[in-house]
């Protein structure tokens, strides 16, 4: 019997696209950058007149491009269809810079990028890019239907609802993923070098919440949680809010997480600088294809009096790296968890007068010391990696596992047993008579699941459900737990 699994119905299903997609800001085609770089990255901003360069194409190439027009659209055997052939010459020209994070987008892709910026959106929730020409998630949002589905940063997305996304821009495979709420997306990931599996999800409003916090106990001392989601134009305005309350109720010290956080606008990581940078210090360079640079300086009076730690993983991107660098550089902060992303470039989003839009890498982005972690990321001060379980695929077998079935899907349920406290005895992918044991000890411990030992549709479900409950409960988290425990030892 064949069957497919609704990867967690349990891990209830959405998932993906239309983030704040890295450092970016909007202006106008006839907009240029001022000379800061608060405004190079604020989409309200007004700015000069761009001259035109006419280095970018030579007249001779120029009338090249006229000249191969014209006789497609007049000489071709068949009729043709004189925008789609303009569109496409446009997606190749950007496409031939070979930079994910730059995109040409039509009038509906471009309406859907504004609306990703907006107080919330229709989809699965997910930051993406173009990686080795396959469409990559960077990092899912918190608490989205893409991280409970268990989708994970540098997944690839292979197929959307059963059609290759080979040889797709990263805008057309966005369009295909987003979707009304309450319609489902089936997506066929591949992960690392394990066999790709299906994920069906079912999309869902995304809501734009961008800062979080709360206050935790540790060893006598109230230590404050504050969570940066994404960086949207009003989330330097959020922190403050929560970072005032925070500290009325007489922290001893401060936790800034961004892990998972895609990034967002320049000018927002700017003014939260402001708030925790040592005045003076720098909180990014901001770098010209000239190779001028020009510094946004933090404007804070007074230095914290309780020592700050800063949380970050690998699917903390861009806006968040230059966050987690000044923290560590320019504060003297520690950063707990994993090497970030690694994403260095600032994009720009001009409007082309029609409805379409070019986000064009622009500038490069330097730490507050002048680093360049383009590639490289922020390293942890401590690292600090998740229990093993954290990182496990979906379960999402074609068939049900039982003695004798081998192959990557039982190495993922050896793997998820283990997690939950019922020992397979190995996790090398063949499904043995131990494994037998330990799918059937769960089952007996999970009401209104037949105690077989063979790993079905129900069990599955289950399995994927338990799974994402244990990766969500804080108790399991060996990152913040390495962090409360640094800001309680420092604020002694």
């Amino acid at each position: 019997m064949k069957w497919k699994t609704k990867a967690a119905a349990a891990v209830t299903g959405a998932v993906l696209l239309a983030g704040a997609g890295g450092v970016f800001a909007g202006m106008s085609i006839n907009d240029t950058l001022e000379d800061t770089p608060r405004s190079a990255s604020n989409a309200d901003n007004q700015a000069e007149h761009i001259p035109q360069d006419s280095s970018e194409a030579s007249e001779a190439g120029m009338e090249k491009i006229e000249q191969v027009y014209q006789m497609i659209s007049e000489q071709y055997v068949e009729d043709v269809d004189e925008k789609q052939i303009l569109e496409g010459a446009l997606e190749g020209m950007v496409k031939e810079l070979d930079d994910p994070h730059s995109a040409y987008m039509d009038q509906e892709t471009a309406a859907e990028f504004s609306q990703s910026l907006e107080s919330s959106f229709e989809g699965i929730g997910a930051e993406v890019s173009m990686v080795d020409d396959r469409v990559t998630i960077v990092s899912p949002f918190r608490d989205s239907p893409a991280e409970e589905a268990g989708l994970q940063p540098n997944d690839q997305i292979l197929e959307v609802d059963g059609e290759s996304t080979e040889g797709e821009s990263l805008n057309e495979t966005v369009l295909k993923i987003r979707g009304e709420k309450g319609s489902n997306v089936t997506l066929t990931v591949q992960r690392g070098s394990s066999d790709p599996f299906e994920v069906e999800v079912e999309r869902d409003e995304i809501p734009v919440e961008t800062v979080r916090s709360e206050t935790k106990e540790q060893n006598g001392k109230t230590i404050g949680h504050l969570e940066l989601t994404s960086f949207s134009e009003s989330t330097a305005e959020e922190f403050e809010e929560h970072l005032n309350k925070l500290e009325e109720a007489g922290i001893d010290g401060l936790i800034i997480d961004v892990r998972g956080n895609p990034g967002g606008f320049l000018n927002s990581v700017e003014d939260i600088g402001d708030l925790i940078i040592p005045g003076g210090e720098p909180v990014v360079q901001i770098e010209d294809p000239n190779g001028e640079t020009v510094r946004s300086i933090s404007k804070l009076d007074e230095t914290k009096d309780y020592p700050i730690v800063g949380l970050i993983d690998e699917g903390s991107v861009s806006a968040s790296e230059i966050l987690a660098a000044a923290l560590k550089e320019a504060g003297g902060y520690d950063l707990v968890g994993e090497t970030t992303y690694g994403k260095g470039t600032v994009q720009q989003s001009m409007q082309l007068g029609d409805g379409s839009e070019l986000k064009l890498s622009m500038f490069k982005w330097l730490t507050s010391d002048g680093n360049w972690i383009n590639e490289e990321g922020v390293e942890p001060t401590v690292e600090v990696k998740q229990p093993d379980y954290f990182y496990s695929a979906v379960l999402a077998p074609e068939e049900e596992l039982k003695q004798e079935s081998f192959g990557e899907q039982v190495k993922i349920a050896q793997q998820m047993l283990k997690g939950l406290g019922h020992d397979p005895g190995r996790t090398d992918g063949y499904f043995d008579e131990q494994t037998a044991e330990a799918a059937a000890s769960f089952q007996a411990a999970e009401e209104g699941i037949e105690e077989t030992g063979v790993i079905d549709e129900e069990t599955v479900s289950r399995l994927n459900q338990k799974l994402l409950e244990l990766i969500r409960d804080p108790e399991n988290d060996k990152q913040l737990e390495k962090a409360l425990e640094l800001v309680s030892n420092q604020s002694s």
